[in-house]
């Protein structure tokens, strides 16, 4: 009759995942609702909901509808919103000054928020040019002798730091500027102290890549962009550059820095966490999203365990904040664990 004695091996791993609560108890990350942000839309000159067509079950929200969403996300305890602005076209231009109006629909969304829910939850306003500029770039263009056009970097800061101010006055508990312009942070966190809003936050994107995962992002903010933003954002090959890029920030009074995209970066995202003496957080971007949507819906994979494992691994990365549009589902699933 064959018998398997049992092995001589004292150390045996298998013992810690013998059950649920097991595995509980020796988790060494542990995502919660409080490490995600819900990344929210909201659309002028709509009546309802408009659901974005390459992002299944995200939506371009009215000032009405999306209250409603943010009040879903602290019942969840999810710990902030960031927030986006989609103008109508009419209302673009080169500069993108809508971004800056007191009634731009950004502007005018941070306030409805701010109002009914003050200090409930944390709002994040995006502080970039591209949904409101008419040609789609992160800031008004310019020329030089050569006929090169490309994004006029100071003229650039220049418009987010009457950005940034427009979104404290809203209500912004944090303003974000993703735009990648050298010296944005320094010029900002002047422009917020001198109008006397210093206790307001700045969420630094750092380490910004030209990645092909933003693609149905710009779908989401109707955007009428064409070309490339290589000559700004990072180039995927690069990792010395990041920490370059997210040290400035932080010597320049960044609140907190950021990667984007997350999953590819992950390499990124745990150095940066090493050294960095503020918090890190992380964009779980819109192609990102729309893979797994794609896939699940297929039957190809389990949309659930799927999304919980990605941004399990960027927060085991490093990554203290998560941006995604999982997030209030997200803190619903981990609520029912």
């Amino acid at each position: 009759m064959f018998s398997n004695p049992t092995l001589d091996v004292p150390v045996r791993p298998r013992r810690l995942r013998t059950s649920g609560p097991m595995r509980a108890l020796t988790a060494e990350t542990r995502l919660a609702p409080a490490n995600l942000i819900q990344v929210l839309f909201v659309r002028d000159g709509i009546d309802s909901p408009v659901e974005i067509a390459s992002m299944p079950g995200q939506y371009q929200h009215t000032l009405d509808s999306v209250l409603p969403e943010v009040q879903k996300a602290i019942d969840a305890g999810v710990a902030a919103i960031d927030l986006f602005g989609v103008p109508k076209d009419e209302d673009k231009d080169a500069a993108g000054s809508v971004a800056w109006a007191e009634d731009g629909i950004l502007n005018r969304a941070i306030a409805a928020i701010r109002q009914e829910f003050g200090e409930q939850i944390v709002i994040i306003a995006d502080t970039c040019l591209d949904e409101f500029t008419d040609h789609g770039h992160c800031g008004p263009l310019s020329t030089d002798d050569f006929g090169v056009v490309s994004v006029d970097n100071d003229a650039a800061v220049e418009a987010y730091c009457k950005m940034a101010i427009s979104q404290a006055k809203a209500g912004a508990h944090t303003v974000s500027p993703s735009g990648m312009m050298d010296g944005q942070i320094a010029a900002m966190r002047a422009a917020l102290d001198d109008a006397g809003y210093s206790h307001v936050s700045i969420l630094a994107y750092s380490a910004k890549y030209a990645s092909a995962f933003f693609g149905p992002f710009r779908d989401a903010v109707g955007s009428t962009f064409t070309g490339d933003r290589k000559t700004y954002q990072q180039d995927p090959a690069n990792r010395r550059e990041s920490l370059y890029e997210a040290a400035l920030d932080i010597e320049e009074g960044a609140d907190m820095v950021m990667v984007k995209p997350a999953t590819a970066y992950l390499d990124i995202i745990r150095e940066i966490t090493d050294f960095s003496p503020v918090p890190v957080a992380a964009y779980h971007v819109s192609g990102e999203y729309a893979m797994i949507e794609a896939a699940a819906a297929q039957g190809w994979i389990d949309r659930k365990a799927v999304a919980l494992e990605a941004l399990t691994g960027i927060h085991r990365a490093g990554a203290t904040m998560i941006l995604t549009y999982y997030a209030t589902e997200a803190a619903g699933w981990l609520n029912q664990r």
